[in-house]
């Protein structure tokens, strides 16, 4: 008697497409393909104008290591060293202050604060912070910094007010990581009996620390081209300056206004700095961007091989 085993296997007939779900393959196909090309054109259009009017000011060495002290709007040179070096402080002292309290926060609704009232609330306030305009964030900054407690305005200043537009974008990024960590790394942590905090610490946030890093360049990203705190809460200046708590200070989105308020559009000189500033801004934040994608490669999860 034959088993079922023996019995030859029987071939797998699947009829081919029909010719109506090949030409809404097709169609549906071509739309993507075209939506993706409308929303690349801006894009590309915007980088290519920066490109090609900003790169005559950046092949010049002086741009890198001078700043524009003592230069007028109708003498060509200087640089934007100044500016450079203020809106890399800037994003320094803003990455300093939220990536602690983000990653925090994140924590806690993701592995303590579960539906609790609490969690619930600080969630509520996330989702708002995410859509505050940079302008709101600055006004209150100036409330309460300059009018309520009487300080100076400041680089510092701006940098707060840009702690609150970093926020959201940090805890949103680290609470999705945490989320995606497999459950079973954590009950086999506990059940060696490795306390929750250590499990934390060792198990959960290396695990999605390639995610966790990359959300956290590009929050920095996005606060490095704010320019409402910086109108608001310090004044442009044009000599360097690396004091945070007093003076006017130099950045790359302020000369891009100083220099727009200074004629560029009619005086070739303005212009070639805006274009030059703005060029710079995008090769700074390009660079961040970059960065993020390689550290976030470095400290990804090794996959295992089969033979391992």
């Amino acid at each position: 008697m034959t088993s079922m085993l023996d019995r030859p296997l029987k071939a797998r007939s699947l009829s081919g497409l029909s010719n109506r779900r090949r030409i809404v393959n097709h169609v549906a196909t071509a739309l993507v393909s075209l939506a993706m090309a409308i929303a690349l054109a801006p894009l590309v259009w915007v980088l290519c104008a920066v490109l090609i009017k900003g790169c005559k000011v950046l092949l010049s060495t002086v741009w890198w290591t001078h700043s524009q002290a003592g230069m007028t709007p109708f003498v060509a040179g200087g640089g934007a060293y100044h500016a450079i070096v203020g809106t890399l402080l800037q994003g320094l002292v803003c990455a300093a202050i939220s990536v602690p309290i983000g990653l925090l926060v994140a924590i806690y609704l993701v592995e303590y604060g579960g539906r609790s009232l609490l969690a619930r609330l600080v969630t509520f306030m996330v989702d708002i912070l995410t859509g505050v305009p940079s302008i709101v964030a600055a006004l209150f900054v100036y409330a309460v910094w300059v009018a309520g407690l009487g300080l100076s305005r400041s680089q510092l200043a701006v940098s707060l007010a840009l702690v609150m537009l970093m926020l959201p974008v940090i805890i949103r990024a680290t609470e999705e990581m945490l989320r995606i960590v497999p459950v079973d790394l954590r009950e086999a942590s506990y059940a060696l009996g490795v306390p929750k905090w250590k499990t934390i610490a060792r198990i959960v946030i290396p695990t999605g620390l390639s995610g966790i890093i990359t959300g956290v360049m590009l929050a920095l990203a996005r606060v490095l081209g704010e320019t409402a705190p910086l109108l608001i809460l310090v004044g442009y200046s044009q000599a360097m300056n690396f004091d945070l708590l007093s003076g006017f200070m130099g950045s790359l989105p302020g000369m891009m206004y100083d220099q727009r308020s200074a004629g560029a559009g009619t005086n070739p000189v303005p212009t070639d700095r805006l274009w030059g500033a703005a060029l710079t801004l995008i090769l700074v934040i390009a660079v961040i961007n970059i960065g993020a994608r390689v550290v976030a490669k470095i400290f990804a999860p090794k996959k295992l091989t089969a033979g391992a």
